[in-house]
């Protein structure tokens, strides 16, 4: 898939990241827990959602900034990536500890953690959508530039 399809994809899964998180995010002002299928059912898709946007990240894009051998852009990349392994060991720990039944348990504690977690994969999209991002953008426009000089196809700007 070329780059610029994959970049539409993991911004369509950012918003969608950001838009599960506010459904839970609303759902955790409650004093009481919801119906435990319904939080179940939005944690399940955001769960989904992540792990298919890291995947992507991890398989796709982060091989292809570090094949350009640009020594900054493979820099900014590898902090990316350390970093975003740490979100996600961070992320896998919440979703393992805070089962429905413990949510339930213990909603103020669940409150809080969803709070902090969510605020971190905030951050995340946040710096990815002004740092990360722009630079895989300009790789693909370079690529389809030196694509369409090869091809002797006329650029137009």
């Amino acid at each position: 898939m070329p780059l610029s399809r994959e970049m539409q994809r993991l911004r369509a899964e950012h918003a969608a990241l950001v838009t599960l998180s506010r459904i839970i995010l609303d759902m955790t002002r409650a004093p009481q827990p919801p119906d435990a299928s319904e939080l179940a059912s939005a944690r399940g898709l955001l769960r989904e959602t992540l792990v298919r946007h890291l995947k992507c990240e991890d398989w796709v894009l982060y091989p292809r900034l570090n094949a350009t051998g640009d020594p900054e852009l493979m820099r900014i990349t590898h902090a990316f990536e350390l970093e975003m392994g740490d979100l996600a060991a961070e992320f896998v720990a919440y979703d393992d500890k805070w089962t429905g039944e413990r949510a339930a348990a213990d909603w103020p504690g669940f409150c809080r953690a969803t709070a902090s977690i969510f605020e971190m994969l905030a951050v995340r999209v946040e710096r990815e959508e002004r740092e990360l991002y722009p630079l895989a953008d300009k790789l693909y426009a370079a690529a389809a530039v030196d694509a369409a000089i090869r091809a002797g196809s006329p650029i137009s700007s």
